[in-house]
């Protein structure tokens, strides 16, 4: 497969939008999507024309597979439902990608959570069922790889935030983060992980947790449950107790308890396409509550009645809010 400039051209197609096609394209190549899945596609699809661009482009670039004569690109033909044309698939649109004229190689990079064994998209809350009995749940815009064998059970955190139920087996569970890795170190563990801007913060609910920042074995922290902690390639912040906010993501909600505004808006911001902007005027405002992420549109009129502010929308994806005259 060759994503060349005629097919993503980055002058008419943003990076992001390029990712997000990649995205759907992989999904779909893996087997029919369900109902829940189709309806979201369709949404996407319809959000607006540069959608519509993408897909056209990305469904025209995978009809040349066929034409190909790369060994590579019969593998990702020739085995639909294997993991190993899953592979060659994703080699392929990662390769093709680096020939994109002006791509760079962060923008190359970026395509890999999309490319992942499992995303969410904007706003997009999913449950996965692992093959061990394990319970992922993704959050808004995450990834993350998973590799089962005999020896340990490992998944990587490629982005965003995941709420994880391990079940009891004879091999131990790790996860590993841009920050180093988290094991389970007891059955039936329930925690939270979130991949910030160079940190790693965990949340346990049940059972305990080992971090080795820098993934540096015999270095690490043991947390028990009702415990969070964040931390670096280097080190851990002071750990605390879990507060309420954490994980309520996965129950549909979004937790405040005297949040600035403008870091409610930045976690808001997460379950939305566009741009929330918050006025420097109205930053420091607190808000509390527990708010029902289905509905961010409703959230932001919430907002109107709690605070003396008054939310400008420009259009859907661009907004602000800023004092009330």
């Amino acid at each position: 497969m060759n994503l060349n400039s005629e097919s993503l051209n980055k002058s008419d197609i943003s990076p992001a939008v390029a990712q997000q096609a990649v995205g759907w394209l992989v999904e779909m190549q893996e087997g029919a999507l369900d109902a829940r899945r189709q309806h979201a596609w369709q949404l996407w699809l319809n959000g607006n024309a540069e959608h519509q661009r993408a897909w056209a482009h990305i469904q025209r670039v995978n009809q040349r597979l066929s034409g190909l004569s790369s060994p590579l690109a019969h593998a990702a033909m020739g085995a639909p439902k294997s993991a190993g044309r899953r592979h060659a698939l994703k080699l392929l649109l990662l390769l093709g990608a680096g020939s994109v004229a002006g791509w760079s190689l962060r923008e190359q990079i970026a395509l890999q959570p999309l490319l992942a064994d499992y995303n969410s998209g904007v706003g997009e809350r999913r449950k996965v069922a692992l093959s061990d009995g394990s319970q992922v749940q993704l959050n808004t815009a995450s990834a993350v790889d998973v590799r089962f064998d005999t020896q340990q059970r490992l998944l990587t955190l490629l982005q965003g935030e995941i709420l994880m139920t391990a079940s009891a087996a004879d091999r131990p569970l790790n996860l590993l983060t841009a920050q180093g890795m988290v094991r389970a170190s007891t059955a039936s563990s329930r925690f939270n992980v979130r991949q910030l801007d160079g940190r790693t913060q965990l949340a346990v609910f049940a059972g305990a947790i080992e971090i080795d920042p820098g993934n540096r074995p015999g270095t690490g922290l043991m947390l028990q449950a009702r415990q969070q902690v964040t931390f670096s390639n280097e080190e851990w912040d002071t750990v605390r107790s879990v507060d309420a906010s954490n994980g309520a993501w996965a129950d549909g909600m979004l937790v405040a308890s005297r949040m600035k505004l403008s870091d409610f808006l930045n976690e808001l911001g997460r379950y939305r396409h566009g741009r929330l902007n918050c006025d420097a005027k109205v930053a420091n405002l607190l808000i509390s509550g527990s708010y029902p992420l289905a509905d961010s549109e409703r959230i932001l009129d919430m907002l109107e009645v709690a605070l003396p502010v008054h939310v400008q929308r420009f259009t859907r994806y661009w907004v602000n809010v800023q004092a009330r005259a």
